[in-house]
């Protein structure tokens, strides 16, 4: 492996490593950025991207692209661009990687009267992924570095509704549910 060998930087549900097999990853943080919850043409619901934002900063990782082979994560983020970073990425990786970021283009959002709701399958798996790879502060962290929280939520856990949904503990779902609540977040069931 070289410092020139592609690596993204997931800052949602690649963060979960249960997500993906992409096994050499390290933790990063990218100055510049936030994320927001975005409705786009074609998408029944919103989902996370990436959003360039001076003074602010969010955790993820890293992960290498075996071979620079990008036609499986291009696959998965459907409805994402990449884009080369060219500043503000720390990885704690043992030597400097050179990453690129997945962001939905603003040509793609669009902002309904009534937004579709957030699928908490989909959020318990990004949720559970900061918490096993930051803990708890980091879990914190993502919520406060996030926008959109007042797009409202379906609660799909009885049926999830997200293709790589995983199944949370009794304290990480209890984290998640308790975070909504400080937030305001309004929780739909079924």
């Amino acid at each position: 492996m070289q410092s020139s060998d592609p690596f993204f930087f997931g800052y949602g549900s690649l963060v979960n490593r249960d997500t993906h097999s992409y096994a050499t990853a390290h933790r990063a943080r990218l100055k510049g950025w936030r994320r927001a919850w975005r409705h786009t043409q074609g998408r029944m619901v919103p989902f996370l991207t990436g959003v360039p934002c001076a003074g602010s900063e969010i955790d993820g990782l890293v992960a290498l692209v075996p071979g620079a082979d990008w036609a499986a994560l291009d696959l998965r983020e459907e409805g994402y661009l990449r884009h080369v970073i060219d500043a503000g990425l720390q990885a704690e990786a043992p030597h400097p990687v050179a990453a690129q970021i997945y962001a939905v283009p603003p040509e793609s959002m669009v902002y309904p009267q009534e937004r579709a709701p957030i699928l908490l399958s989909y959020l318990d798996v990004v949720t559970q992924g900061y918490l096993r790879e930051f803990g708890e502060a980091g879990a914190l962290a993502f919520f406060a570095t996030t926008d959109g929280w007042d797009t409202p939520l379906r609660d799909d856990r009885a049926d999830p509704l997200y293709p790589r949904h995983q199944r949370l503990s009794a304290s990480e779902r209890g984290f998640v549910d308790d975070q909504l609540q400080a937030l305001g977040a309004v929780v739909r069931r079924g």
